[in-house]
């Protein structure tokens, strides 16, 4: 027996790479000392430690796409879990304030197909163009009998760069500041055990297209318009809304790594509920969530079969409802979901029209959903009002 005959194909592992390497070679600088297939790779950072900052900081986050990989298997559309990947990684990080400096993924199956290795990592390329990232390297593990043939995996970490003076820690967020929304394309890359469960049917319409391919749109990149946004106003806080949503995500602006204590003030972060009729002005909750909602609504319910309930348009409009009539329901997606904000800003008050604006002109609309208030004993952390 050799390695082919106990399912792991040297020969479909070069094309792979030979691939891999023509779509990271795209998203190169002259910080890059080699090319895809060495050992490791090698990155200078000579432009950032001569003068450009005072004492430069790395840092990093590491990251994958979940079972939003299963959609795209069954759909066969391949070309997007990779831009998730990467910006699953660079969102989080910029909320240190770091611009991201290269990426490596690491992809595995169970029997390695070049062309859709190559359309996973093609995604991966264009997440990291569009951030001004590198695809510095990665991993390619073909894993017979441990991952089903046609099932791949994928992952990656990124590396960034923050001047140790403008790191953002949230250290800054006082009493009276806003807290600025910036939309989000869907459920990006978080809750999709859930989405699996209550939306098992992929071509559901939705809107005129398959659900599936509506809940394959990608996760939004923040990287260049935050970035560019901290140039023109005093950025606080920022909280990527990933797994956990609001309730776990906002409140992690104040992670930061040292307060004294006699400088400390508890405070309160508090949410202006976009289905209040009271809040017009704040976000509206996109459709997608309140599909989701009325299948975790009527999911194993009693003489209610998820494959059999309402579809379409008509179970949207059921959701809608159950968001605003239920509450435990409603506090289920915002402790899952970013319900239409992926990316929360801190600043100050007579900042935020400023920076909607600026954000609005860049293509990605941003509401003021929120404030800071100090709390009255410990810290709350988080409230809808």
């Amino acid at each position: 027996m050799n390695y082919k005959e106990a399912g792991v194909d040297i020969e479909e592992g070069y094309k792979a790479v030979t691939q891999y390497r023509e779509l990271a070679a795209a998203t190169a600088s002259g910080a890059v000392l080699n090319s895809i297939g060495s050992f490791a790779g090698m990155f200078s950072l000579k432009e950032f430690t001569v003068g450009a900052m005072e004492e430069p900081v790395l840092v990093s986050g590491a990251d994958g796409v979940g079972t939003k990989l299963d959609i795209a298997f069954k759909l066969k559309k391949y070309d997007t879990v990779g831009i998730d990947c990467v910006a699953m990684c660079v969102n989080d990080i910029l909320c240190h304030g770091a611009r991201p400096l290269f990426f490596l993924d690491y992809l595995a199956c169970g029997k390695l197909d070049a062309d859709v290795a190559a359309s996973l990592v093609k995604g991966v390329a264009v997440g990291c163009r569009e951030t001004g990232a590198v695809l510095l390297g990665g991993e390619t593990a073909e894993m017979p009998g441990f991952y089903d043939e046609g099932k791949y995996d994928i992952a990656g970490f990124a590396v960034g760069i923050v001047d140790r003076k403008k790191i953002v820690d949230g250290k800054k967020i006082r009493e009276g500041d806003a807290l600025l929304g910036i939309a989000s394309s869907g459920p990006h890359s978080s809750g999709f055990s859930l989405i699996r469960k209550v939306i098992p049917n992929l071509n559901e319409d939705f809107g005129g297209m398959p659900i599936g391919h509506a809940l394959l749109e990608p996760t939004h990149l923040y990287v260049k318009p935050v970035l560019e946004l901290m140039n023109e106003v005093a950025v606080h806080g920022m909280a990527h809304i990933t797994g956990g949503g609001f309730y776990e995500n906002v409140p992690r602006m104040f992670f930061h790594t040292s307060q004294p204590e006699n400088d400390f003030q508890p405070l309160n972060m508090v949410i202006r509920d976009p289905l209040s009729s009271g809040y017009s002005g704040t976000w509206k909750v996109p459709p997608i969530f309140a599909r989701i909602a009325y299948g975790v609504k009527n999911h194993g319910v009693k003489n209610v079969d998820v494959n059999s309930g309402l579809t379409g348009a008509a179970a949207q409009k059921a959701g809608e409802e159950i968001l605003r009539s239920d509450a435990d329901v409603r506090k289920l997606m915002f402790n899952t979901y970013n319900m239409g904000i992926g990316f929360v800003l801190a600043l100050a008050q007579e900042d935020v029209t400023r920076a909607a604006a600026f954000l609005e002109e860049r293509g990605f609309p941003a509401w003021e959903i929120g404030r800071v208030e100090k709390a009255r004993e410990a810290a709350e952390e988080l409230r809808f009002v």
